[in-house]
């Protein structure tokens, strides 16, 4: 079982570590997004170019690496599905090939989640959607949906994916640890802003 998981988490974070964001601004002639906004590899981030398709493709592709990371992993045992999530999710977040520096993960958060558990995944979104439709802080919606998601898994009878979600989201606080004292000191940036 051990030899069969670090497989699983290697090739969960070989299909996380790509850069969509970064490969797709670059290949769009918009130069490297680190350099722009808050220097995130994510959607986010790319949307600040003022191009909302590469963000929307971002997005999406930030997103679909997480969800064949378990779909793949799961086809070979469903066991190592979750392991190849988690490594899909620390991928992103730490790529080698951008000297561990990557994004926030909410994408490939969600991803993992449309994986492991969809209708849970419908949840996050339609959280994610209510909170930057009333306060348009993309980081104040992730975070939300990061505290409903693991509360909901675990009420659906799902104690492994609540437990690797509770792991997840904590992440996903520490690497929001900025975003969570802009939004406290009122310097937030609002979805859709430049700069």
């Amino acid at each position: 079982m051990t030899y069969s998981l670090i497989p699983a988490l290697v090739f969960g974070y070989l299909l996380g570590s790509i850069p969509f964001g970064l490969l797709l601004t670059r290949a769009a002639g918009l130069g490297d997004v680190r350099k722009i906004g808050s220097g995130n590899i994510g959607a986010t981030n790319v949307l600040r170019t003022g191009n909302k398709g590469l963000a929307a493709a971002t997005l999406l592709l930030d997103a679909l690496k997480g969800t064949a990371a378990v779909l793949i992993a799961g086809h070979f045992a469903p066991n190592l599905a979750i392991w190849a999530g988690l490594g899909a999710f620390l991928g992103h977040l730490f790529p080698v090939w951008l000297g561990f520096e990557g994004g926030k993960g909410v994408a490939t958060y969600l991803g993992v989640l449309i994986g492991l558990a969809w209708q849970v995944a419908l949840i996050f979104a339609v959280v994610w959607l209510v909170m930057a439709f009333l306060f348009r802080y993309s980081s104040l919606a992730a975070l939300t949906a990061a505290v409903i998601v693991p509360i909901a898994l675990y009420v659906l009878g799902t104690p492994q994916n609540a437990a690797l979600f509770v792991v997840m989201s904590i992440i996903v606080f520490i690497k929001h640890r900025e975003n969570i004292s802009r939004l406290l000191a009122g310097t937030e940036g609002k979805i859709g802003a430049k700069g």
